[in-house]
């Protein structure tokens, strides 16, 4: 299942950095992550230092 960032995002890009396959990128507001692209690994949710994703439900 594909990971969600939450609105807790602060923009930081440190998810972006941590996905190793480039599935981050900066939206409007905050990093968003493509979900038919997600391969679930968790890189991003260890890395992101607000805890704000977790996998999508």
């Amino acid at each position: 299942m594909a990971y969600k960032i939450s609105e807790s995002c602060i923009s930081c890009g440190t998810c972006e950095g941590a996905c190793p396959i480039g599935a981050i990128s900066q939206g409007e507001e905050t990093y968003v992550i493509d979900a038919d692209a997600c391969v679930s690994c968790g890189a991003c949710a260890d890395a992101c230092p607000v805890g704000a994703i977790a996998e999508a439900e």
